[in-house]
């Protein structure tokens, strides 16, 4: 299924990619180098990140083998791709085409390159994982640590300045925004001190979620807010602290399995490789 999604999905990049080849002929390097040199998502997106993220010292010709065998064998990152590009035309009501994200979206690239060191950090390959995060950092101005756990179907927009902490873990279908950090309060040293995001969180620009709490599905985080306790499904909270100003309807969010699935946090599994 998913194999068949992804080819939807570069057909319709390439086709996108070769009208505008013709229409800004002095992009036309940059076009056919990034897009239709390649077969598929897969190659296109290792290339892009392999030239943003090299340096004199690891070239883009390695670190783009590097993370096409990764991809090559683990099928399963190949979905969240498609997921969390998905996601961000679902979400995002300024994109229209699969084509921006691919090469222009540094929140997309970001969460990507993430789960690529994310991968390397659980076959105990640390010190390139932490490689990767530190280029991460530098180039998008994102620094998510190789150990947190991210779900799919995840949007970072606009995405600059955003921290996640080693033992944050967020679940499918969340939204985060510029400038969030997902922390610690610094009083507790302990592998728990980092927050819980559910399954379809919005957490607005500039808000701080610190702790070993959890915030609920589908709950909305506003932005610049400083969250220090735990937040239940499906209300809005505001403000320094954080508090409830209101209730969402649960119905616009998830199916009723969906919500049952929920209700059992101890089902929630990440994908193969996360």
């Amino acid at each position: 299924m998913y194999f068949l999604e992804r080819s939807k999905i570069w057909n319709k990049i390439v086709r996108q990619a070769s009208f505008l080849l013709n229409e800004e002929p002095i992009l036309s390097d940059f076009y056919t180098n990034s897009i239709l040199q390649h077969n598929n998502l897969i190659d296109s997106l290792s290339y892009i990140l392999a030239n943003k993220l090299s340096t004199s010292m690891l070239s883009a010709k390695k670190m783009q083998s590097i993370f096409h065998d990764i991809y090559s064998n683990n099928s399963s990152m190949s979905n969240i791709v498609v997921k969390d590009i998905k996601t961000i035309l679902k979400k995002d009501p300024v994109v229209k085409d699969y084509l921006t994200p691919l090469l222009y979206f540094k929140g997309f690239h970001a969460l990507e390159a993430y789960r690529l060191s994310h991968h390397l950090w659980n076959l105990k390959q640390t010190s390139f994982s932490i490689y990767l995060q530190s280029r991460v950092s530098t180039v998008f101005a994102v620094d998510i640590h190789p150990a947190a756990r991210i779900g799919s179907g995840v949007m970072l927009d606009h995405a600059t300045g955003i921290v996640i902490g080693e033992g944050v873990i967020i679940e499918d279908d969340v939204s985060i925004f510029h400038s969030v950090t997902l922390g610690s309060t610094g009083k507790n040293n302990s592998e728990n001190r980092h927050p819980t995001i559910r399954k379809g969180v919005i957490i607005g620009a500039g808000a701080k979620i610190l702790g070993n709490i959890e915030v609920g599905s589908g709950a909305k985080i506003g932005a610049g807010s400083i969250v220090l306790k735990n937040v239940p499904s499906y209300v809005t909270v505001v403000g320094v602290p954080a508090k409830i100003i209101g209730e969402l309807d649960s119905k616009k969010y998830f199916s009723i399995e969906e919500k049952s699935n929920l209700s059992c946090t101890n089902r929630f599994q990440y994908g193969d490789g996360i």
